[in-house]
This record gives structure tokens, sequence and C-alpha cells, in this order.
């Protein structure tokens, strides 16, 4: 943290220079650490590890968390960021490690990254080597290789890996797994706020597999779920386990003053509705605020605009000198898993002055303490804002978060009623895994895993009964003597994604020199992003789209030096279908039931850096994309 923070508003009223972009400036006071005793204390090697990490006294929610699992509940840690919410699962795992070296764990984490971050703090508390050789703790995932993942899988205490690896790498191959499923004593979910929507209604569902799998071998483990600020996380996590949780949110993590501002771009003359670029501004924030020495994130909502911003940055700080172009990168998804963590590793280190990403970096990853934060636009929730406001600022001395506001309705409401930010909590947390497009798939995976008894069917939600009759229908499943079993010769993990869209990703690959992976795409991104003709943005280069095989899914691409980049137009509809509820609300009409979303990319634009003029448009011929889903709609009076 740099010493000069206490500077920062100073510095910030400055740059103002007259034009009045701050709207608002809402101070956020230091708090000091509360502290809280165990039950029983931990053991003296177990005191002597977290002691080597500078850990001598518990706050009150980890002491709480320790205590309530230690009595078998099921809890959910709900506090701030770097609030020391990991070391509510930390010690409850490696206390059950002294009891019996034989004991299993398994930690889920929405993202490799956050995997990878918590393997290294695991691996510290364990005094383990950080190599392949020491595999009682270890990540599984698409990264891992065939020879370490089979020792994982038979010696691993502790196992780290991602939802979409335990749905299809893990729980359909149960039986390989039958000795680590049979010493399961706790799973661990980590930032379970990202479990809402599609994926949370998926992520539930794979939670439901995995404990019926637990029962066949005679597990029961226990649930510790962590948490951002959300308003709803103790239903959310009950929703998310099918299970009753105790909610631990006494937060005793110390925290340093805080400055939030609300930062409003100037209009474009006296009696104009347009404002200057939040993007211009950004880009000016944050050159300045490098330049003073304050390490800065700066969060935006697309990954076409990190790589924008970052030129639009590095072109500045290269006119400033000093080498600070070389001190700022961007992070966002797409980028190789890499070239991520030598990102994580140098932002951590203070090797780099800034990072522009997306909301890759909003989750718990452990990128040091920074000074600064850019919010580019309003994230969309309060949740999320307050999360990548968190970012900037750990356990003491000053910060700073800043809102530029777009110029967007939402945006531009916030700006003249801060209060209403303010003042108000996070939003609910929100999923459906009775959804029937989503649990059709799912109980397709669980007659595969295990044969599904008919009195079971209501733990699947009132649609399972059915689901199950389709699928028999289908010739997928058949019922003998009371059970449904799996009846296709195919693989159902396979045949669906967890993720929103649902779709293949496709291979980036630079052809410049030689035949060189920089980056991947999911189908819907690589439509809009690497089309042929389209301007690709890497690590502030540009690169030109030759080709985009879609049978091989792969994006040829090679360095062309450009004075601009692309945006892709696209069409987009909703056919809603046959309604399964209605109800008449205020003159308006409410429709519940299945609907279809179809995109299709037409054309794309040329815009120039700096001025954003057009250059001109090209045509595109790409498939549409679609996805199926529920949803509600209006129909108002005409």
């Amino acid at each position: 943290m740099s010493a000069r923070s206490g500077d920062l508003l100073h510095r910030l009223r400055g740059l103002t220079e007259g034009r009045g972009q701050i709207a608002h400036i809402e101070s956020l006071e230091a708090r000091p650490a509360r502290f809280g005793a165990l039950a029983h204390p931990l053991s003296d090697r177990l005191q002597r590890q977290l002691g080597q990490e500078g850990i001598d006294r518990l706050f009150t929610h980890q002491a709480q968390a320790i205590d309530r699992v230690r009595q078998g509940d099921h809890v959910v840690v709900v506090t701030g960021t770097a609030s020391g919410k990991s070391l509510c699962y930390h010690i409850p795992l490696l206390e059950a490690l002294e009891e019996d070296p034989s004991s299993r764990a398994l930690l889920l984490f929405p993202t490799k990254a956050l995997a990878q971050d918590q393997l290294k703090v695991l691996r510290r508390l364990q005094d383990e080597a950080d190599d392949a050789r020491a595999p009682r703790t270890g990540t599984y995932d698409g990264d891992t290789p065939t020879n370490l993942r089979n020792r994982l899988r038979d010696e691993a205490n502790l196992l780290l890996t991602n939802p979409d690896m335990l749905h299809s790498g893990i729980l359909p191959h149960h039986a390989r797994w039958s000795g680590f499923f049979s010493r399961l004593q706790y799973v661990v979910v980590d930032e379970i706020h990202v479990y809402r929507g599609i994926f949370g209604s998926h992520v539930a569902n794979v939670l439901r597999r995995l404990r019926r799998i637990a029962r066949h071998y005679g597990a029961d483990p226990i649930f510790i779920c962590a948490s951002a600020t959300i308003a709803n996380p103790g239903e959310l996590a009950s929703r998310l386990l099918g299970l009753p949780v105790t909610v631990i949110d006494d937060d005793g993590s110390p925290r340093g003053r805080k400055h939030f501002v609300f930062w409003n771009p100037p209009r474009m003359g006296e009696i104009a509705m347009e404002r200057r670029s939040s993007n211009l501004e950004a880009r000016d924030l944050m050159v300045e605020l490098i330049k003073d020495g304050y390490q800065t994130i700066a969060f935006v909502k697309a990954r076409l605009l990190t790589e924008v911003l970052l030129r639009y940055c590095q072109e500045a700080l290269r006119e400033a000198g000093g080498g600070l172009a070389a001190k700022l990168r961007a992070y966002r998804a797409g980028y190789l898993a890499s070239e991520r963590r030598q990102i994580e590793a140098a932002l951590f280190a203070g090797e780099l002055r800034g990072v522009i990403s997306t909301n890759a970096l909003e989750l718990g990853i452990d990128v040091g303490s920074l000074d600064a934060a850019l919010l580019v636009g309003y994230p969309g929730t309060i949740a999320s804002t307050w999360q990548q406001a968190g970012r900037a600022g750990r356990r003491q001395g000053e910060s700073v978060a800043i809102l530029i506001g777009h110029n967007a309705p939402v945006d531009q409401y916030l700006m003249q009623n801060p209060e209403y930010f303010f003042r108000n909590n996070p939003e609910n947390a929100i999923l459906d895994p009775g959804n029937p497009h989503i649990l059709l798939n799912h109980l397709r995976c669980a007659a595969f895993e295990i044969p599904v008894p008919v009195p079971e069917e209501g733990e699947w939600g009132d649609y399972a009964p059915a689901i199950l009759d389709l699928l028999q229908d289908r010739r997928w499943v058949r019922q003998v003597k009371g059970r449904w079993f799996y009846a296709s010769e195919d693989y159902p993990a396979a045949s669906f994604s967890l993720r929103n869209s649902g779709e293949n990703e496709y291979t980036i690959v630079d052809t410049t020199e030689t035949n060189r992976v920089i980056g991947t795409i999911d189908e819907p991104s690589a439509f809009t992003q690497v089309h042929p003709q389209a301007i690709y943005l890497h690590d502030a280069e540009t690169y030109l789209v030759d080709t985009l095989d879609l049978s091989e899914r792969v994006a040829y691409l090679h360095k062309a030096d450009v004075d601009y980049y692309t945006q892709a137009v696209t069409d987009s509809y909703i056919d809603a279908r046959d309604p399964e509820m209605e109800m008449l609300w205020r003159e308006t009409q409410l429709s519940f039931g299945e609907c279809s979303i179809h995109e299709k990319v037409t054309m794309f634009k040329k815009i120039k850096f700096g001025s954003r003029d057009s250059l001109g448009y090209g045509q595109i011929e790409l498939p549409h994309w679609s996805l199926r889903t529920t949803a509600l709609w209006f129909v108002f009076p005409a």
C-alpha cells in the first residue's frame, strides 16, 4: 500500500480541473479487529503452522465458523473482502487430517485460478513442497496431467477442483473414486455468490449428485461455504446444497479507511446530453494514479474494453517515460492460464503498477494490497460493485474506489442519487435447481451414475417424475423393479455444459511466425470477436483474423499494425413459447414459460482508436446461436 494513500482524495480533486466530475464521496471509516476464542484450542502443530503465516489469533467469524463445523453443522461464512474466510475451512480440514490421515476433503472453486491460489496456501500450511511429488493436496482440472490425475485420485487428502470437472470428470467415474468418496469428510464450496442463475442451478444439481454418490459409499460430508456479501446467503446456500445451513456473518476482520467516489464524466457542451467517454476518463485517472505511484486496478464490463483501455493507457504512459507502460497489463478470460498466473504473481509482488480486468479479478484471488479501484461503468448489481471496490484496500491504510458513470440511464441515476446505492442492501442471489431444462440432463447423469429409486424422485423437485417419464419415452432411462436405470449408450455428462452458453471452446492461433496458441474463447464470443476480418486485441497488440474454422473450432490470425478495432453488430430476438402460467398485474399481462434466445452476428464496424470515428462496415456470414430456457415476460397494455 502506498505511503501516500492519505493524499488520494486531494489528488483526485486536483484532477477534475474544475469540471465537476466528483458527484459524491462516501467515506467509510476504519474498523478495528475483533477476536474470538475457540471452544477447544488448536493443536500445537496447527498453532505453529498458523504462526508461520503471521496468524496468532482468530477473528470472531473464524472462531464461530470453526466451532459450528466441529459440531457438525453445515455453514456459510459471509464476510467482506480479505476477511480471512478461507481460514474457516482450512483449519477444519487440517484438523481432520491430524485426527485421521486417511480423511478426504473436496474443495470446489468456480475458477481454476482460485483453486491454484488456495493450493499455494494449503501447501504452505502443510509444509509441503510446491511440486507434483507432493500429491496429498492437489488441483484436479483440465490442466492436470494424466499421470498426476491417477495419483491424486488414489492418494490426495485435499482435492481442489471446479464444478465442471466434478460434473464430467469425477462423478460419472465414481467407481474409480470409491476410496475417496468413502472417506469424504468435508466439501468446501467457495465463492457461492457466483452460483446464481443458470450456472448456479446446474451446480445445485451437481451437488445433489455428489451427495447421493457420497451416501452410496457410506459418507455424509459436512459442507463449508463461503460467500461475498449478498442479501440471502443462507437461502442461497440451502438451495444450492439442498441442506439446512448456519450463517456466520459477524465479521471481526479489521478494515482500513476507504473513500468511495462517484465520478461523472463532464458534459460535452453546456446543453448537450452526451458526456465524455467513461473510457477516456478512466484512462486519464489510471495514468495519473500510476504516475503518482498508486497501485491501481480498473474493472471494465467487456473483454474488448480491457484491451482498448490498456492500449490507451500504455500510449499515455510511454509519453510520460520511465518504463511505466510495461508495468500495466490486462487480465481477462481468454488469456492462457500460464499468462494469467504470471500477471497475478506480478501484481501480488508489486512488480505491476496497474491491471485492467473484466470481473475475472472480482473473485478472491490474492493480488496483494492495492491503493485504488476504478469501476468503469456500474457493474450491474450492488453486490458486484462492493466486491470490485473491495479489491482496493485490505486491512490497513487508506484506499479509494471510484465508480465512473457511463452515459446510460442506470449509471446516471446513481450519479444523481448516490444514497440509493449506499443505503440499500446487496441483491438476492437467485437459482432454480428445478428448472426442467436443467433438471432433465442432471437426472440423466444421476441415473447413469447410480440407478434412481422411485421414492427418491421427490428429492429432485416437483418436475422430476414427469421428466423421468419423458426420458423413458425417449429411451434414455427405463424403470426396473422400482428403480430408474440409464438405458442409452451415450455419456450424458459430455452432452451439456454447466456454464451459461453451453457452447464449445475455440482456440486462437497466431500464424505470424509459427502456429502459436495465444488464447481461447467460447463459441458465442468467437462469433463476435474472432470472425473473419475482425481485429482481435491481445495484450494491446492488434491481430487480423484470417479464418474462423467452425469444424475444428480454431481461429487463425496474424499481427497487423492497424489504427482501428472492430465491433460486431448482432441481431437478437426472444421466441416466447406457450406460457405455463399467466396473471394480470396492474393491467399488465405477466407470463412465465419456455423461451428460446436467438442471436446472429450480421456485420461488424471498424472504429478508429482514440476518436472512435467509424471507418466502415463489413458483412459476416456465421450460424446463429441459440439458448433454450425459461423466462418471465411482460405484455404492456396498448
